[in-house]
């Protein structure tokens, strides 16, 4: 099972990570002061910011930088394999251990060693990390002999560490151990003035790998722009290559808008309403969509429709609805008020005719 990556680093790869807005800027500083130190770093941001693209720009930038840079992805290992994985195994330490194999800390020595996702660390294993943390020595699983090593450590993660230490779930002196200095990655939507220049970037990359020479409209940037990226830069990144790939460049950008539009749209501005009467106008906007989309698959017979909302025909005809007038039905504004009630109603009746009265 293939869970970490050991790379070199190219120095001049991220040199354009940190150019971009203002929060990025502060992030390339910040990477600068700390690059020639082994101060352990501490990572935070929605997935798909950029959080590897920092940690890979803080390795390429140290003194380090010809070391390997060894990726852990801390939530995609099995517990029962995270210790194994970290410190190595001699030969017989536990059923299919045939040889001895060396853990991701010894291949990360005079290098880097970046632990992603490392709120989903197990407890029992943040315990032994925080001790290796401390002086940078460890036993394989199954051995008896220390291990010296020379890493710097990053850290990253998506989670909320002080809520998840309030919990009991992420060890308070592992926190204080890996967070001395603590970089926040602001997600793609409150940076949206570097959405065009990664997309050209993603551009270029994916034109040069695919053998194609795609281009973006300004309707086609501007669409970018507007959309709220809740996947940030890898979903950024994902449907530029779709757009390289694929011949009908509109349509994916119509599905991109009609995503945005089905939940995943701007973050919207501050309401001036009260939460009741949000909650009201989406109750009343629910309840009419329902009855209409009712409604119009059986042509707006108003019998059947009742039948199938299990309600009374008074409320599947509410004016506020709209839509055609069925043959041979008056709608409410067309005519004599509809004859009343009949005098037994149904358990729902009171609360079916308040919906109709809110809809109108």
């Amino acid at each position: 099972m293939l869970v970490s990556s050991v790379q070199t680093s190219d120095p001049t790869r991220h040199v354009s990570l940190c150019n971009g807005s203002a929060q990025m800027r502060a992030i390339g500083r910040i990477i600068e002061n700390i690059a020639d130190t082994d101060a352990t770093v501490l990572i935070r941001g929605e997935s798909g910011v950029g959080k590897d693209l920092v940690a890979r720009a803080i390795h390429a930038r140290s003194s380090r930088r010809h070391g390997p840079f060894v990726k852990i992805n801390c939530a995609a290992i099995p517990s029962g394999l995270l210790e194994s994985e970290f410190f190595g195994h001699e030969k017989g330490a536990f059923t299919g251990a045939h040889r001895r194999k060396p853990g991701q800390f010894e291949y990360a020595d005079k290098g880097t060693i970046y632990l992603d996702e490392i709120g989903e660390l197990p407890l029992a294993l943040q315990a032994k990390l925080l001790h290796v943390l401390q002086d940078f020595r460890f036993a394989r699983v199954g051995g008896c002999g220390w291990i010296d090593v020379d890493s710097r450590v990053i850290a990253a993660t998506n989670r909320d560490l002080e809520e998840a230490m309030a919990r009991g779930e992420f060890r308070a002196d592992l926190y204080y151990r890996v967070n001395v200095v603590e970089i926040r990655v602001p997600p793609l939507r409150e940076r949206r003035e570097e959405i065009p220049v990664l997309a050209s970037w993603f551009l270029d990359k994916f034109n040069a790998q695919y053998g194609r020479q795609k281009q973006l409209s300004p309707e086609t940037m501007t669409r970018l722009q507007q959309h709220s990226w809740s996947g940030n830069v890898r979903e950024l990144e994902n449907v530029v290559r779709r757009l390289v790939v694929l011949t009908d460049v509109e349509r994916e950008i119509e599905v991109l808008v009609a995503r945005g539009r089905n939940g995943h749209g701007p973050v919207p501005q501050p309401a001036s309403e009260s939460l009741r009467e949000i909650a009201r106008r989406g109750a009343r906007e629910a309840e009419r969509r329902t009855l209409k989309d009712v409604l119009d698959r059986v042509h707006w017979n108003r019998a059947e429709a009742s039948r199938i909302l299990k309600v009374s025909s008074g409320a599947a005809a509410s004016p506020a609805i709209g839509g055609p007038t069925p043959r041979g039905e008056l709608r409410p504004d067309d005519g004599p008020a509809a004859p009343p009630e009949p005098a037994e109603q149904p358990p729902a009746y009171h609360e079916i005719r308040a919906v109709e009265h809110r809809l109108s």
